[in-house]
């Protein structure tokens, strides 16, 4: 009994000890995604023919197994190097990805190798790329690949032949990279067909484009880093479409027509590979045609439909053919982005969700029916859905309001499921099609466990047009409602993002919770402009960017001051990028509502920011000239009343930093002081070991201003 009672103490202390550690600063920053994420099945993939998947099961070794979980192979790191004679071995298993149901490839020093798990120890070269080589495309249906070198496109087979696709001097016409600066969906510059044997890729002419010169300081003497940079009003690039042909080496070129500065978006091969399909956007962004093209000589075939909105046309995703005669398109035409079945004569069969739910990924389909993802209505869970093709039939078959990410089989018979929600840091599992658990391959242990971490809420709060809003409130570990307690505002409100969802830390970064722990109220809102809630909820914002969403963040605000436990004369407000300009609005717009604000990354007039997203929400400055007066900040900066501390990469290339130092500028000559922080060798945002010294940056100042 004695020994059972000084077990009971020791366990005691130990457990006390444990829940009193410290989540530090530096450990908030830099261990978020390593030892404080929760646990995760590395490099988890479905086999791309059978309905079996593999993970990494250690540094030295990985899993094979099938969909109930049984372990059916298992793949050691010494067979792998057994065929690097002469060649320094892997220390880490790598990242694979399967060619076919017994062949997988993996990438050592710049050489890539394929491994046949029926052979055994054989891992064989399959080709090697240059350092320099970028944009890399791989094409599993011949094992070549697509890359580029500056600005040129090559191709290299499975010989380790490299062929040079394209020759051009010019810097200004660029192959084979993405184009439009990212937008529309676009994320890369080739696309391979379905046989694989011939290879679309953007041509980009860049001659007529705007230079802007990054200050480059890593050498003694600096120099200036020139970039293609299109603001708004100014030349856009134009783009064409080439098709190489690997077959007989040819090139030919899609008649795309006038005017020059169109988009060029959503590229999709028909299934048989005789046509390629486009979604031509004009430059105004308001009048979307969806064409076809013939591979065989560029011609222009025909228009299948068209899209026009009084405000914008936002084209994201390929069509995705689950025929030959017939493709789903995904718009938001009717309010929220959801899938339109089509023939490819261009005559729409049906919508096949009619409901107010926002697609948010296609994963396949079947003879009968189509499988994908959508938001949950309040946008903060993701649902899993099967349509049928041919019935007027749809089903929910995942919907636990938890916040998903799928993977189908081959088969699509099956689903990887990994979701979190608030209180579960990570459960990964295998469905069936019809969402039933077939097995928990993974229920990961809550990291924070043995740190006193603050409360989270999830709230929903109604604006003034009796909208729900998105918010997230973190609150001290030891709060006290009794007490007053300042506040941060950490804010963003623009397009195509979203701050607040029910996962994993309410989507929110460590380092929020940490200030909490120092005795802060954290907030956050999703005002309207976000993303997931719809065309309208969205669209608000056209012409006039910042309006309404300071309207919502205000609505968020009074909600705080209505808290017994907020201290009003004590609420600070940071933000990046859009977020940026959202913190400095605020700051001159409601000049004694905040006590202090930091703002990196800042737009400050939209006048300056890139053609392609300002003029879809702005439209064209001369077309919008007092809008574009109006969100100009600096002809707000005589109310400028708080702290505002301004931080920007020095080669941001996204918001270029001639935004804050216009700003600054004109805070000089009107005499008014602000503060200013450069990160000299870093981009729209600072990343690694250098972010614990930014984020340190802000909370000192908050810390030192909010008063």
């Amino acid at each position: 009994m004695k020994k059972l009672f000084l077990l009971f103490i020791v366990f005691l202390i130990f457990s006390q000890s444990r829940s009193q550690q410290e989540l530090t600063l530096k450990k908030s920053v830099l261990e978020q995604w390593r030892s404080l994420s929760p646990e995760r099945l590395s490099n988890l993939n479905w086999n791309n023919e059978k309905d079996f998947f593999s993970y990494h099961f250690s540094d030295t070794s990985i899993y094979i197994c099938d969909y109930n979980f049984n372990v059916i192979d298992t793949i050691f790191l010494n067979q792998i190097n057994t065929s690097f004679d002469g060649e320094a071995k892997i220390k880490k298993f790598p990242n694979i990805t399967w060619i076919n149901s017994h062949t997988f490839r993996f990438k050592h020093n710049n050489n890539y190798y394929l491994y046949n798990i029926k052979r055994g120890n054989n891992s064989s070269l399959l080709f090697s790329l240059d350092k320099k080589a970028l944009n890399i495309d791989f094409n599993a249906q011949n094992n070549y690949c697509a890359y580029t070198n500056k600005n040129n496109l090559y191709v290299v087979n499975n010989n380790n032949q490299h062929i040079q696709i394209t020759n051009e001097d010019n810097e200004n016409i660029v192959f084979g990279q993405a184009v439009h600066r990212y937008e529309f969906g676009i994320s890369k510059g080739t696309f391979w067909s379905n046989d694989g044997k011939k290879l679309a890729f953007y041509q980009k002419d860049e001659t007529m484009v705007t230079d802007y010169p990054l200050m480059n300081i890593s050498s003694r003497v600096g120099h200036a880093d020139i970039i293609k940079y299109p603001m708004a009003g100014m030349s856009s690039h134009h783009v064409t479409l080439g098709i190489y042909n690997s077959e007989n080496s040819e090139i030919i070129y899609l008649q795309t027509g006038e005017p020059k500065e169109q988009y060029l978006t959503n590229i999709a091969w028909g299934p048989n590979d005789k046509y390629i399909y486009i979604a031509v956007l004009n430059r105004d962004q308001n009048h979307l045609k969806l064409n076809q093209y013939s591979v065989t000589d560029g011609s222009f075939i025909k228009t299948l439909f068209e899209e026009k909105s009084d405000k914008y046309v936002e084209p994201l995703d390929p069509m995705k053919f689950i025929d030959n005669n017939k493709f789903v398109w995904l718009s938001e035409r009717d309010g929220y982005y959801t899938f339109y079945l089509y023939n490819t004569k261009g005559k729409m069969i049906k919508r096949l969700l009619n409901k107010d739910y926002v697609v948010k990924d296609y994963y396949g389909h079947d003879d009968d029916n189509i499988y994908f993802s959508t938001y949950t209505k309040d946008g903060l869970g993701v649902d899993l859905w099967l349509v049928s093709i041919k019935k007027k039939y749809r089903k929910k078959i995942v919907a636990d309001s938890n916040y998903h990410s799928f993977k189908i089989s081959p088969t699509k018979s099956y689903f990887i499921d990994d979701f979190s929600n608030t209180n579960l840091p990570r459960k990964t599992r295998i469905l069936n099609n019809k969402g039933n658990e077939v097995v928990t391959i993974l229920k990961a242990s809550n990291p924070l466990e043995d740190y006193n971490i603050g409360e989270l809420n999830l709230l929903k709060i109604k604006n003034e047009n009796n909208i729900d809003l998105n918010a997230r409130l973190i609150k001290p570990y030891d709060f006290d409602p009794s007490k007053k307690y300042p506040v941060l505002i950490y804010v963003y409100n623009g397009p195509h993002v979203q701050l607040i969802n029910n996962r994993w830390l309410g989507g929110a970064r460590l380092w929020m919770y940490y200030l909490a722990n120092q005795g802060y109220i954290v907030f956050s809102l999703d005002g309207r402009g976000s993303d997931n809630r719809g065309r309208d909820f969205e669209q608000v914002i056209f012409r006039e960017l910042g309006k309404f969403e300071m309207l919502d963040q205000i609505t968020g605000y009074n909600y705080l001051i209505d808290q017994d436990f907020v201290d009003s004369s004590r609420i600070a407000i940071h933000g990046w990028s859009y977020g940026g300009y959202m913190t400095t609005n605020l700051l001159l717009n409601y000049p004694k509502y905040f006590t202090c604000g930091v703002a990196g990354g800042p737009v400050t007039n939209w006048s300056s920011y890139e053609i392609m997203y300002t003029e879809r929400y702005m439209d064209h400055p001369e077309n919008n000239k007092e809008g574009y007066m109006n969100t100009n900040l600096m002809n707000k900066l005589d109310s400028l009343d708080s702290p505002l501390l301004m931080i920007h990469g020095l080669i941001d290339d996204v918001v270029l930093p001639k935004h804050s130092l216009d700003f600054i500028k004109s805070a000089v000559d009107k005499h008014i002081q602000m503060d200013y922080f450069i990160y000299p060798g870093h981009p729209h945002n600072v990343r690694g070991k250098d972010r614990l010294h930014l984020i340190e940056k802000i909370i000192n100042y908050i810390r030192v201003n909010n008063n």
